[in-house]
């Protein structure tokens, strides 16, 4: 199986010859991402994870289902028929990659702000990607974990716990795309030294086989 990164939060999975794409957003080259896609799982409806227009010009050139929340029919408009309403715990298959649904909800970013749904994948049972969460699997220790290492939602302690619990062979970063190059060297570092794994930040782009 293998794995680019694109900036942020969208992973593509390239399997048996199929793609499955996750969270293709607006900060990162979604057009890019999508080329070729057999299916889609998206996690939650924020636009740094979900990029409308990009999925909706791919969508016309070659229609595939989109895995994710029942909630995400109303952002995703028109384009809802294609939508596959996934719920917490369910296992399912997406281009012809096994796939499980953890979580529910998206961490709390303020009392103020509304709680929307979020789900985290297990993919292959190989690979987690938590979506705006901080949800450990049930199948711990998984063998690769995509931490979400920087949000309005979680600090840093937060994510070394939830890394720690996960107890992956080695750690990726996820959710990356608002932060400076200060901010990603003292990250890495920080992460490198308490994570208790593998640690590294992949640039967008970059492939690895798992």
């Amino acid at each position: 199986m293998r794995l680019t990164k694109y900036a942020h939060s969208c992973l593509r999975v390239e399997h048996d010859g199929g793609v499955l794409v996750v969270d293709p957003g607006v900060f990162g080259d979604a057009a890019e991402a999508l080329d070729g896609a057999d299916a889609v799982l998206i996690t939650h409806e924020h636009p740094d994870h979900l990029d409308l227009e990009a999925l909706r010009l791919q969508l016309d050139r070659q229609p595939f289902p989109i895995h994710g929340p029942a909630s995400l029919g109303e952002p995703l408009g028109d384009a809802a028929d294609v939508l596959r309403p996934v719920d917490v715990g369910e296992s399912f298959t997406a281009a012809g990659v096994a796939v499980r649904a953890y979580g529910g909800r998206h961490a709390v970013i303020h009392p103020d702000i509304p709680v929307i749904d979020n789900l985290g994948y297990l993919i292959n049972d190989v690979v987690y990607h938590p979506g705006d969460s901080l949800v450990v699997p049930d199948e711990t220790p998984v063998d690769t974990l995509f931490a979400p290492i920087h949000a309005p939602w979680s600090k840093f302690s937060q994510v070394v716990d939830f890394i720690r619990a996960v107890a992956p062979r080695r750690t990726y970063a996820l959710h990356d795309a608002l932060l400076n190059d200060n901010g990603l060297d003292m990250l890495d570092r920080q992460y490198a030294a308490l994570s208790g794994t593998e640690y590294q930040r992949l640039e967008p782009g970059s492939r690895v086989d798992v």
